[in-house]
């Protein structure tokens, strides 16, 4: 995107920016409104956008137009699938104080909105956590299955999408057993996660984390899209350095329906995000 006299950018535009500030950037243009270029190369495949990169565009403008740093609620309604291309944002005020503000976030492209998001931002601290159930345990990356390495060694058919390429996951072996043809009972997903170039993970990020894993019906033996209709996203934390693990698991499938809840811990074992979906089961 070309950089005109006033406009603002949400994240610098250099050439140290990584993959995702640059996907994710969102500018205000000369008549005043913010304007995104959503980036195709991180879908989920057939071209079609991941809710949760979407989700993060929609957190940097919640943010750019509040006083607090950090998105710590998200809920987002998904109206159609998204693809790559120009796409404006709209951010309508709610009830601002000193430690919160709310907005409502509107993305859309040329054939109309996208997403509509109901945000809260605050600051997040380092406040010690006062009660936190534990992480799982779960063998170290190294020790756990690199899927974007070996698709083709897998028993069933995998189409890695472009998300894959920004993505590093490390599937924990588990809970990876569909992949080599041995599908579970128990539609549970986990893995350790961290963007491909080296960007530490933030507030932002974790968005994206919350909608990274495939499906949890892949977990049952169960292939194929499974479009997200409702994404809620409690940020808690800012992460540590390092890898995320990511788990997610379904707890009901029934008449096409089907919820994922999300819990995401830092490399030092720290719970930084929790989130639910409501998806369709996948076909």
């Amino acid at each position: 995107m070309e950089d005109h006299p006033g406009t603002l950018f949400a994240v610098p535009q250099n050439d140290h920016s990584s993959a995702f500030d640059v996907a994710t950037a969102v500018r205000r243009s000369e008549g005043g409104g913010l304007v995104a270029e959503l980036d195709p190369g991180w879908d989920v495949g057939g071209g079609i956008l991941n809710g949760g990169y979407l989700l993060s565009v929609a957190g940097r403008a919640a943010v750019l137009e509040s006083p607090h740093e950090h998105p710590v609620a998200m809920s987002a309604s998904y109206l159609r699938a998204g693809a790559g291309g120009p796409a404006t944002l709209a951010v309508t005020p709610g009830p601002a104080g000193r430690t919160l503000a709310h907005s409502m976030v509107t993305l859309a492209d040329d054939g109309g909105p996208l997403i509509t998001v109901q945000a809260t931002t605050a600051t997040l601290t380092d406040a010690p956590s006062e009660y936190s159930r534990p992480m799982p345990e779960v063998p170290s990356p190294d020790e756990c299955l690199d899927m974007a390495a070996n698709a083709h060694l897998a028993a069933v058919p995998i189409q890695l999408p472009g998300l894959t390429q920004h993505v590093d996951s490390r599937l924990d072996p588990a809970t990876a057993m569909w992949a080599l043809g041995q599908p579970s009972e128990e539609p549970v997903l986990r893995a350790w996660v961290r963007l491909a170039d080296g960007r530490r993970a933030d507030p932002l990020s974790l968005l994206l984390f919350a909608d990274v894993l495939p499906p949890t019906s892949f977990a049952t033996g169960r292939m194929g899209w499974a479009p997200t209709v409702q994404l809620q996203v409690l940020v808690r934390a800012i992460p540590a350095p390092g890898w995320c693990l990511v788990e997610a698991r379904a707890s009901e499938v029934a008449g096409g329906w089907s919820d994922e809840d999300y819990r995401i811990w830092d490399s030092t074992g720290r719970l930084v995000a929790q989130s639910r979906q409501l998806a369709r089961t996948a076909r």
